[in-house]
């Protein structure tokens, strides 16, 4: 079984950053294709980012390109999504999401396993 657990969400103003964590109990990160997601108040569950199994593919929804980081910490168990540039349309409980596969695509759907979530709040 695999658990994931979320930390590093918090009240930021807008224009700051924050590092959001999730640490994988149970299995190897390398097995786990990982992504992260978000839901705002009314709103559906969204694709963020993901980070395929080996590591090699990221992918980024358009709303955080270039503003988000995804990475694996093997040594740490720990997938970290770095945010930068924070917006207030950022702000939303942000999930964390694995699925045993090598790769998995942007769709919530797709993925088996996930964590609490960490709210993250961006005040402008």
């Amino acid at each position: 079984q695999v658990r994931l657990v979320e930390s590093g969400g918090g009240l930021v103003q807008a224009g700051g950053s924050l590092r959001l964590s999730c640490e994988v109990s149970g299995r190897s990160l390398s097995d786990y294709t990982m992504a992260w997601f978000r839901q705002a108040p009314g709103k559906e569950r969204e694709f963020v980012a993901s980070i395929s199994a080996s590591g090699m593919s990221l992918t980024y929804a358009d709303p955080v390109k270039g503003r988000a980081t995804i990475s694996k910490d093997e040594a740490k168990s720990a997938m970290n999504l770095q945010m930068n540039s924070l917006k207030p349309e950022d702000t939303a409980v942000y999930y964390c999401a694995a699925d045993y596969a090598t790769f998995r695509g942007r769709s919530r759907h797709e993925y088996v396993y996930w964590g609490q979530g960490t709210q993250v709040t961006v005040s402008s």
